[in-house]
């Protein structure tokens, strides 16, 4: 299965190769197993399956509350260690109910949606619906030198590159090690953009818990009986004691 590490970042747009490789090493499916539990010995039926389904969403809520109850959060997007406390609040939230992280999200969904493509160019073209469908940007322009990068072997081999032709893919993977190279991603610079996303999506959560917080005083002021109360500051706030 590929690993499209170029969809990781929201931050930086991270257009990353080698996007496109059907070598067994590339994403382990255990690597997915906190998300999809081992298939039952024997199949559960319609109700025990919703029953069992239930469960595990009740457990996972009850343990992201459990840790929110705990955590100072300051709502403050403007504010970076907030930001930060925030998303390391999250992570752990993430952590321990086992829920997926951003990046994480996306390399299932790749995995999912490419099983089974044969040839490198359909891969590719689903690579960018999926970037596309996720609201992620190729600022960097690296899909288009990876198309080029595709006409150029496949011009040579005088034939579509399919997945499974491990000489010819090797000709692919060179020169998107090439283009990596021009736009200066490393694969040892991987977590650095992870953390940035989780750093970005931590900050547009705060945002929107900030506008939710003043949508709410506001029309509490509104009522006859606060007309005389001062609006606090959202940074005053403890969440923990509205959950």
């Amino acid at each position: 299965m590929a690993m499209a590490a170029r969809l990781f970042s929201r931050s930086k747009q991270l257009c990353v190769g080698r996007v496109i490789s059907q070598y067994e090493h590339a994403v382990p499916v255990r690597f997915f197993a906190k998300e999809a539990a081992p298939p039952s010995p024997t199949p559960l039926k319609g109700d025990e399956m919703l029953k069992g389904i239930f469960y595990e969403v009740k457990n996972k809520f009850e343990t992201a509350l459990g840790i929110l109850r705990k955590e100072k959060i300051t709502i403050d997007p403007d504010d970076p260690a907030a930001v930060s406390q925030y998303a390391k609040v999250m992570r752990t939230v993430r952590e321990k109910a086992d829920l997926f992280s951003e990046s994480q999200r996306i390399k299932y969904t790749i995995q999912q949606r490419t099983q089974g493509i044969p040839d490198a160019r359909t891969y590719l073209l689903t690579l960018q619906e999926i970037r596309v469908k996720n609201g992620l940007t190729d600022d960097l322009g690296a899909e288009a030198l990876m198309i080029e990068a595709l006409d150029k072997v496949e011009k040579d081999i005088k034939k579509p590159l399919l997945r499974s032709d491990k000489k010819n893919m090797s000709l692919l993977l060179a020169e998107f090690d090439k283009i990596n190279k021009k736009l200066g991603i490393r694969k040892e610079d991987l977590p650095k953009y992870e953390e940035e996303v989780e750093l970005k999506i931590a900050k547009e959560q705060l945002q929107e818990l900030k506008k939710d917080a003043l949508e709410a005083m506001e029309t509490q002021l509104k009522r006859e009986e606060f007309k005389d109360e001062e609006m606090v500051d959202v940074k005053s706030l403890d969440i923990r004691n509205f959950i």
